[in-house]
């Protein structure tokens, strides 16, 4: 790897072992071993690495989950048989980056006054949802943009409630068979 990606690499670290507002550009170098100059030259701040880190980080999460769920999930399930079984792998998930999550959360308190995290968290969500559209429910990206789009943003709203409910309880999460309970008391 390059200094950039060590970089990369160890913001990642500091992000799960400290949080975002914790970490010093010290600590990346540190984590890293690339020189605290290495940080402005490749990113022009800490914050842009951070973020990139993150963001990142969440992909990868997003690639790891699509990957999880197409081996977890048989072919011939129904779509609430393929919800549930999407959606325990996504609560259990979330005790493996709970630092990532939280620190979502932590930008989401600051996001009046950091514009440019803002506008890569808008980005960023328009992403997610199509990837979650895709994730639970099958939605592709050449289908019903309007579908994809309901679909996509109806998971995300799911996910960030049950996410923070887990983040302060996670005794109390929902399983996918929980949360399918739920949903067929819910529309009947």
């Amino acid at each position: 790897m390059g200094n950039r990606e060590d970089l990369l690499a160890g913001a990642k670290r500091c992000l799960i072992e400290k949080g975002y507002s914790r970490t010093t550009a010290r600590d990346i170098a540190t984590a890293s071993g690339v020189s605290l100059a290495g940080i402005g030259y490749h990113f022009g701040s800490k914050e842009t690495l951070m973020n990139e880190a993150l963001f990142e980080a969440m992909r990868e999460w997003g690639d790891e989950m699509a990957g999880t769920l197409s081996a977890a999930v048989k072919a011939d399930a129904t779509p609430l048989e393929r919800f549930e079984a999407a959606w325990d792998r996504v609560v259990e998930s979330f005790a493996t980056i709970r630092p990532l999550w939280a620190t979502q959360f932590e930008l989401l308190g600051q996001i009046d006054h950091v514009p440019d995290v803002r506008e890569q968290l808008v980005r960023a969500m328009a992403e997610a949802r199509e990837g979650l559209a895709e994730l639970f429910q099958g939605v592709e990206a050449t289908g019903d943009p309007e579908r994809r789009r309901l679909v996509g943003t109806f998971y995300q709203a799911m996910l960030a409630g049950f996410l923070s409910q887990w983040l302060l309880d996670p005794e109390s999460a929902l399983s996918g068979r929980e949360v399918v309970a739920a949903l067929r008391l819910i529309v009947s």
